[in-house]
């Protein structure tokens, strides 16, 4: 990979990580290549470099939108199942990325439509995943969910997760979903404390399409994409849930592995 133009994605306000950025900003002037902090320079950068933890990085694809160039993710942050090259790798991680010692890593995304009375109000792109919650004080929300037109369900939950399998490790493994293996392409449709004991994660195939209609005349429901865009939801509004056509490309220098990572982060072994 040539590079010449790097943008540098932080988690705003700060300090420690702007500091880090600066120092960035620096190592690649001396390599020549031109860097900014700028997000405005996504539109000529060859490859972006996030600073935080993941939702930092959600926030970067957020950013790139239709021209996903690779991404090198450092976690500066807390779990970090995405940007899983530390602090101290960084500049090593960089040196050989420059070389090309490194692997790309496309990961799916969704397309979510949000429809009430036939009207469209609403349209997201999700690389984590897309959530629908009962507010702290509601009681159970119900939800009908249909794949291709399809009656599945009439779930009646706290909630449900649609998850690509890069959030497979968010919030539907804390809802005991499945860990679905980073580069595959698939949805799962997982239940929040579903009122029914029966109701299980539902793993789909990427061509199809999710559609979750509210289905309760509670109002207090929301709906969160990749945690950190949300809106609130009325009887009957529709979700609609499709394999996006753009896709992330995560960098990852040689030598490190899926499996090294949820070892890591789980505690496994």
């Amino acid at each position: 990979m040539n590079v010449h133009n790097v943008v540098i994605v932080t988690k705003p306000r700060q300090p420690e990580i702007s500091r880090v950025a600066a120092d960035l900003v620096t190592w690649f002037k001396a390599h020549k290549i031109e860097a900014s902090l700028d997000a405005q320079a996504a539109d000529r950068a060859d490859l972006a470099v996030v600073v935080g933890g993941d939702g930092t990085l959600l926030a970067a694809a957020r950013l790139l939108g239709e021209r996903q160039i690779p991404i090198l993710a450092i976690n500066h942050g807390g779990l970090g199942f995405l940007t899983e090259v530390t602090l101290q790798e960084m500049y090593p991680a960089l040196e050989r990325v420059l070389e090309g010692q490194f692997i790309t890593e496309e990961r799916m995304m969704m397309d979510i439509a949000l429809t009430r009375a036939s009207n469209r109000l609403a349209s997201y792109r999700a690389l984590n995943d897309v959530v629908i919650n009962k507010g702290a004080l509601s009681r159970i929300i119900e939800l009908e969910v249909r794949v291709d037109g399809q009656y599945v369900s009439r779930f009646r939950a706290d909630g449900l997760i649609v998850s690509t399998p890069t959030g497979s490790t968010a919030y539907n493994l804390s809802a005991g979903g499945p860990i679905i293996f980073s580069s595959m392409s698939a949805m799962v449709v997982t239940p929040i404390c579903s009122h029914t004991l029966t109701n299980r994660p539902l793993l789909l195939p990427p061509q199809v399409q999710i559609d979750i209609t509210l289905s309760s005349s509670q109002e207090d429901a929301y709906v969160t994409v990749d945690g950190q865009v949300g809106v609130p939801l009325q009887i009957d509004d529709r979700l609609t849930v499709e394999k996006s056509d753009v896709a992330v490309k995560l960098v990852a220098p040689c030598g490190k592995n899926y499996f090294d990572v949820l070892r890591g982060k789980l505690k496994w072994g």
